[in-house]
């Protein structure tokens, strides 16, 4: 019996073709990068011809801007819906700096294609990009606070960069170490962002977080 006779290819509909591929893509983007990955391995793990593929995307830079772009949308979806909520100061950094730890968790190949370097002709998002969007909807909550206790709101902009991009930074190296766990980070993220190197808590926490020890180094 042929392999062909043993598995028939599944008929998909365009959504659900085109889901598929993006999926396929997204995973391979992560693991190899853009230059690594090729439509002929897109189209064999997907089970069809390459001209399927360049059908819905293309090529190769059209896939994988469609894959930045959606999880770009999807992260900064999560990051909007932090920042919009009401609270104080610090529990809107709490709840940015989980945002990102969290997205790292449970999207990681998302993540590393964001953090990965673009193709240079590709007209796709960058992970650069997109911490600039959420440094922006930072800016003016921080513009507010500052307004309402005194200080130049013209600072906004820059302590807003500052601060989301020490969350980025920490994010990316977090990602492959994992290590201390994402509470006890995102609690050390805040404690230096909003009680500044003066005033240090020997043990930060974050609101409500759960009492876990730290993981044995």
């Amino acid at each position: 019996m042929s392999s062909s006779a043993a598995r028939p290819r599944v008929r998909m509909t365009g959504v659900q073709r085109r889901r598929q591929l993006l999926d396929i893509g997204r995973e391979l983007f992560a693991q190899k990068g853009f230059e690594a990955t090729s439509i002929e391995e897109v189209a064999a793990r997907a089970d069809v011809s390459k001209p399927v593929v360049y059908e819905h995307f293309g090529g190769k830079e059209g896939l994988y801007a469609v894959v930045v772009d959606r999880e770009m949308e999807a992260l900064l979806g999560r990051f909007t819906s932090a920042l919009s909520a009401p609270g104080h100061p610090r529990e809107m950094l709490e709840r940015a700096a989980l945002v990102l730890l969290d997205y790292i968790e449970e999207e990681t190949d998302g993540f590393r294609v964001l953090t990965r370097d673009a193709p240079v002709a590709s007209g796709a998002g960058s992970f650069s990009s997109l911490i600039g969007e959420v440094a922006r909807k930072v800016e003016h909550i921080l513009a507010r606070q500052f307004d309402d206790r005194g200080y130049d709101p013209g600072l906004a902009e820059l302590y807003s960069q500052a601060l989301v991009g020490m969350v980025a930074l920490v994010g990316q190296w977090w990602l492959d170490t994992r290590s201390p766990g994402k509470h006890e980070v995102a609690g050390h993220l805040v404690n230096l962002s909003y009680n500044g190197l003066a005033h240090l808590e020997p043990r930060p926490k974050l609101s409500g977080a759960p009492d876990t020890p730290s993981p044995p180094r």
